[in-house]
C-alpha cells in the first residue's frame, strides 16, 4: 500500500492525541482539564447543600447512627448506614454536595466502608494524630474482610461457590471504597447466596467488560465514533469505557515476549457519550481515540494470541462527586512488627490484610484533600477505572505490605485526566501511572520513592515541578540485597521485554519538566542530582517519543541499536543523545508550568533518531507504523537518508522512493536475518531497479529482478538508491528472521553483497532466531542467541554444540547457575561456558555448576568432545 505521507503526519499530530485544544501549544498535549470537574478546582463552600437533612453532623452521627469517638467499638456499620442514608434521601449534584462530618477523636472500623453515594463529602476535624481535635480512623480488618486463605499475593486464590473470584474485587479491599455496588442480573442468585465475605465479588459486576457489547467495526487513532453491537444501554452524557483487544502486532512493537502475550485490553479509556445513532449503532465520543481499535485480536491482520478476543464498549455505572477531607487514617499492624521494621522492607509483612486506604473504582470527579495516612495495609490511594480525580495536599506515609502483587504504591491505574498535586509521600514503594493512564498531571509533590511509569501503554502524562530524593535503601531486594542488586532511581520506565510480564511497555509522550530529582547511590553517601531528567531546567523531556523536532511518534527506549530489555541498570543512561533514543529533549519552556503554557513552547532540531525501535504511536495500525520521519546524517549512521520508513518485523509494506522515502528503518538488527524486495502490487506497470545498502551496518544488494532477498545485511537502516535510468519508484519490502537463502535470487543477492562480515556469511546457520553474531574477546562467534531474563531458570537447546545465552544486564556481581535438564532427563550436558563480551569461564562437569566470575551479558556454551546432550538449564541472579 502506498502511504500518503502528508495525510499521515497530520493524522499523527492532530487526531492521534487530541492535543491541539485550548491551553496547550501544538508541541504538547493539553492538560488543562486534569483534575476535579475538568480542572475547575476543588469544591468551595458554595458547592455544598444548605439542606440540613443532607448534612450529617458529628453529633447526629452519634445520636442517629451510633458512631461514637474513643469508645473502642467498631463504627463500620454506623458509618455505612450514614452513607446509605444520604444515598436514599439526597439527590445532589456538583453544586449541591451532601456532607458527613466526622467527630474529633478516634473511630474504629473493621470492614470496608462502601461509598457508592454520589455527591457526598466525608469530612473530618483535622489530620494531625497528636491533636485532640483531629479525626483519627483506625482500620483493623476483621476475618470477613481479610484475605484468609490467600497465598502471597494472589486474590484469585479466593473463590465463591457461585463462580465469583477474588480477582473481581481488584485492586483489593480498603478502608473506604468509592464504587457502585450494582450487581449484574446474571449474578443475582450468586450474590444472594454468597456469604458475607464473598458478596463483594459480585458488587460492581454491572461494569464487568465481559458482560457488555462487542465493537463491530474497526476505528483508528483520532476517530470519535465507534460502532458496536447494540446501543440501547447507552445514554447521551453518560460514561463509556472502550477497550481495544491486544494483538500480536501491538506486542511485536513493544518487544513483549511470546510467553507474556495474553488476550486482554491493554489499551483502554473512559469517554463521555456525545451522541447516539440507533440506526447505525454508533456512539460519538467526547475525545478522540488515543489508540487503534480493531474489531478483535486479529482485526489488524495479526495471528490469534489464543483464539479471537473482542474489543468492547461498556456503559458504565459511575460514582461521581465523592470527596474525603481532613482526617488521619491508619491500619493496625501485624503482630511483632513496627513501622520502622517496614520502612525499607519490600516484602509483604501481612499479605492477608494488604488493604488499601481509599479505593476509587469506576469513579469520576472525586477527590482526597488534606488527608494523612500512616501505615496502610497496601496502597494509601489507588485507582482503577477513574477519571477527573484530584489528590491534593495529602501526607501519605508507609505501608505494611510493599512486596509482590503490586503493593504499597500511590497507584494511578486506568486513570484519566486526573491531578496529583502538592502531596508528600514517604516510605512507599512507588508513585505509579500504569495501565493506559493518560492525560494526568503529577505536580508539586515531595517524594522519597520513584515516579514509576509502570507499563501498560500509559501515555500523554505530565510530571512537573516535583522534588524527588530517593535513598539508597529504596531497593526491590530489601532486605537481603547483594552487591549486584539494583536500587531504584527517581524515574522508572517500563521496557516491553520486562514489563510484558504484567502488562506491556510504557506508551508515548510521558513528559517530565522542571523536576528536582536526586539519588543516594551508596549507603550513607550524598544525594546526587539525577540528570538530565531531574536537573530542574527548562527542557521538556518526552519519554517514549522520537527526536525529530517536536516528535511525532512513539519509540521504545534503546541504547544504540538495541532496545533496552529492562530499566534496571539502565536508569542513568542519556536517551536524549545519539546513538541512544527514546527521549525527546528538543523542546524548552521558560514558564513555571506546562499546564498553563500560554506562550509558544520552543522546539528545535531535526533530530537524528536512528532508533531500531521506532514505531508509530498507534500500536496496531500497519499504515501508521510506516510513517516517515525527518532526515538524519548523524553518528547514528543514517547519512544520505532523506526520510525514514519504519518497518516492523515481518511486516510487508510498499514504499515510494520517489517521495523521498529512501531509507528503511527496521526494529531490530538484520544480522543473521533476512530482508527481501519485490515488485509493486498497486503499481504493476513498472518495476523498481537499483541498490539497497546498509547505512549503519554492512551489506548491499543489487535489485535487478522482480524478487530478491538477502541475509547478508547487518545494521538497522537500509538505503534504497534507484538506478540512473530508473523511472519506477515503487517497491515492497519485508524484514524477517531465519531466511532460506537457497533460491537463485538469494544466491545472486549474496554474490552482490559488498560485505564480508561474519554475520553475513552465516547463512548456513540462519535458522537460529536471533540478534547479531559476536566475535568479541573471550568467546568466539555465536551461532545463535537465547535471551534469558534475570532470576529466571530457562531451559535451552544447543542445536549443534554452540549457542550463546544473552542476559538483560551485566553479570558482574551476579551468579550464573547451570544444571541438568528437567524435560530431557536421559542425558546431562558437559562442556564450557565462556563470556563473549566480558570475562570469565567455567567448566560444566557435573549436574550442577555455579559461578560468580562472569562479566558481560553474553555467554557462549560449547559442548565437550564427548558430549551427547544438547539440553541444559541456566539462571542468573
Amino acid at each position: 500500500m502506498k502511504i500518503n505521507k502528508n495525510k499521515l503526519i497530520k493524522h499523527l499530530h492532530i487526531s492521534l492525541l487530541g492535543v491541539m485544544a485550548t491551553g496547550a501549544t501544538a508541541a504538547l498535549p493539553d492538560w488543562s482539564d486534569a483534575g476535579y470537574l475538568n480542572g475547575a478546582g476543588l469544591p468551595s463552600a458554595s458547592s455544598f447543600t444548605t439542606n440540613n437533612n443532607c448534612i450529617v453532623t458529628a453529633s447526629e452521627l452519634s445520636s442517629g447512627f451510633g458512631v461514637y469517638a474513643n469508645d473502642g467499638a467498631d463504627d463500620s456499620a454506623g458509618l455505612q448506614a450514614a452513607v446509605d442514608y444520604i444515598g436514599a434521601n439526597c439527590a445532589g449534584n456538583y453544586q449541591n454536595l451532601s456532607r458527613i462530618e466526622l467527630p474529633s477523636g478516634e473511630l474504629n472500623i473493621n470492614t470496608e466502608i462502601h461509598v457508592d453515594t454520589s455527591f457526598l463529602v466525608i469530612r473530618g476535624k483535622g489530620n494531625n494524630p497528636s491533636a485532640s481535635t483531629a479525626t483519627r480512623i483506625v482500620f483493623t480488618p476483621n476475618n470477613d474482610t481479610a484475605y484468609l486463605g490467600m497465598s502471597d499475593f494472589d486474590l484469585n486464590d479466593l473463590t465463591d461457590a457461585g463462580g465469583g473470584k477474588g480477582g473481581w474485587i481488584w485492586p483489593g479491599r480498603g478502608a473506604f471504597r468509592v464504587q457502585t455496588r450494582g450487581v449484574h442480573s446474571s449474578y443475582a442468585n450468586s450474590y444472594n447466596s454468597a456469604p458475607a465475605n464473598r458478596k463483594d465479588f459480585y458488587e460492581g459486576s454491572v461494569n464487568f467488560h465481559w458482560k457488555h457489547k462487542n465493537v463491530t467495526a474497526s476505528a483508528s487513532v483520532g476517530d470519535t465514533t465507534i460502532k458496536i453491537q447494540d446501543v440501547s444501554n447507552f445514554n447521551v452524557g453518560s460514561y463509556v469505557w472502550v477497550g481495544a483487544a491486544n494483538t500480536n502486532k501491538m506486542y511485536d512493537q513493544q518487544n513483549v515476549q511470546n510467553a507474556d502475550r495474553i488476550n486482554m485490553h491493554m489499551r483502554q479509556q473512559i469517554f463521555k457519550v456525545l451522541a447516539i445513532n440507533s440506526s447505525n449503532k454508533t456512539l460519538t465520543l467526547d475525545k478522540p481515540l488515543e489508540f487503534d481499535l480493531p474489531v478483535n485480536s486479529t482485526g489488524d491482520g495479526s495471528s490469534a494470541i489464543s483464539g479471537s478476543y473482542n474489543s468492547r464498549a461498556v456503559a458504565l455505572t459511575m460514582v461521581e462527586g465523592v470527596g474525603f477531607e481532613n482526617f488521619y487514617l491508619t491500619q493496625t499492624g501485624p503482630s511483632g512488627y513496627t513501622a520502622q521494621d517496614a520502612k525499607h522492607n519490600y516484602n509483604n509483612l501481612d499479605h492477608q490484610r494488604a488493604m488499601m486506604g481509599i479505593v476509587f473504582k469506576w469513579a469520576a470527579n472525586s477527590y482526597v484533600s488534606n488527608v494523612r495516612t500512616f501505615m496502610t495495609g497496601s496502597h494509601p490511594l489507588v485507582t482503577e477505572m477513574a477519571i477527573n480525580l484530584q489528590f491534593e495536599n495529602n501526607y501519605l506515609e508507609g505501608s505494611w505490605n510493599k512486596g509482590k502483587g503490586g503493593n504499597g504504591y500511590v497507584r494511578g491505574s486506568k486513570l484519566w485526566r486526573s491531578l496529583i498535586k502538592d502531596n508528600t509521600l514517604r516510605d512507599l514503594r512507588h508513585l505509579t501511572l500504569q495501565w493506559s493512564a493518560s492525560g494526568n498531571v503529577i505536580t508539586g509533590n515531595n517524594i522519597d520513592a520513584d515516579i514509576n511509569l509502570h507499563g501498560g501503554w500509559e501515555r500523554n502524562n505530565l510530571i512537573e515541578n516535583n522534588t524527588v530524593a530517593v535513598p539508597y535503601h529504596h531497593r526491590d531486594c530489601n532486605p537481603g540485597c547483594g552487591a549486584g542488586d539494583g536500587t531504584w532511581y527517581p524515574v522508572w520506565w517500563a521496557a516491553g521485554y520486562h514489563a510484558g510480564g504484567w502488562s506491556g511497555a510504557s506508551g508515548p509522550r510521558n513528559v517530565f519538566f522542571s523536576n528536582t530529582m536526586s539519588k543516594q547511590t551508596s549507603e550513607g553517601g550524598p544525594f546526587e542530582s539525577y540528570g538530565p531528567y531531574g536537573n530542574n531546567n527548562n527542557t521538556v523531556y518526552q519519554f517514549g517519543w522520537d527526536a525529530n523536532g517536536e516528535g511525532s511518534k512513539w519509540v521504545h527506549l534503546a541504547l544504540a541499536d538495541e532496545l533496552i530489555s529492562t530499566w534496571t541498570h539502565n536508569e542513568t543512561k542519556d536517551y536524549t543523545a545519539l546513538p541512544n533514543v527514546g527521549v525527546n529533549a528538543n523542546c524548552t519552556y521558560s514558564g513555571a508550568s506546562l499546564v498553563s503554557a500560554v506562550d509558544a513552547i520552543s522546539c528545535s532540531g531535526s533530530g537524528s533518531s536512528s532508533s531500531s525501535s521506532s514505531s508509530s504511536t498507534s500500536s496496531t495500525s500497519s499504515s501508521t507504523s510506516s510513517s516517515s520521519s525527518s532526515s538524519s546524517s548523524s553518528s547514528g549512521g543514517a547519512g544520505g537518508c532523506v526520510n525514514f520508513i519504519d518497518l516492523s518485523w515481518n511486516q510487508k509494506i510498499e514504499i515510494n522512493v520517489g517521495n523521498g522515502e529512501n531509507c528503511i528503518r527496521v526494529d531490530r538488527n538484520l544480522a543473521g536475518n533476512a530482508i527481501r524486495f519485490w515488485d509493486s502490487d498497486t503499481n504493476s506497470e513498472c518495476n523498481f531497479r537499483g541498490v539497497a545498502t546498509s547505512v549503519n551496518g554492512s551489506g548491499s544488494l543489487s535489485i535487478n529482478s522482480n524478487y530478491i532477498n538477502s541475509s547478508a545485511f547487518s545494521g538497522t537502516v537500509v538505503m534504497l538508491t534507484p538506478s540512473a535510468n530508473e523511472n519506477c519508484p515503487y517497491i515492497k519490502v519485508q524484514a524477517y528472521g531465519s531466511a532460506n537463502t537457497g533460491s537463485s535470487s538469494s544466491s545472486s543477492s549474496s554474490s552482490s553483497s559488498s560485505s564480508s562480515t561474519s554475520s553475513s556469511s552465516s547463512s548456513s546457520s540462519s535458522s537460529s532466531s536471533s540478534s547479531s553474531s559476536s566475535s568479541s574477546s573471550g568467546g568466539g562467534v555465536c551461532a545463535s542467541y537465547t535471551d534469558v531474563a534475570m532470576k529466571t531458570a530457562t531451559e535451552i537447546t544447543l542445536n549443534g554444540g554452540a549457542n550463546c545465552v544473552r542476559f538483560p544486564e551485566n553479570l558482574s556481581g551476579n551468579t550464573v547457575q547451570f544444571w541438568d535438564s528437567e524435560s530431557n532427563t536421559s542425558c546431562d550436558f558437559r562442556g564450557t561456558a565462556q563470556a563473549v563480551d566480558g570475562g570469565g569461564a567455567v567448566s560444566i562437569t557435573s549436574n550442577y555448576k555455579a559461578s560468580s566470575s562472569f562479566t558481560g551479558r553474553v555467554l557462549r556454551l560449547t559442548s565437550s568432545a564427548d558430549n551427547a546432550c544438547d539440553y541444559i538449564r541456566v539462571r542468573a541472579y
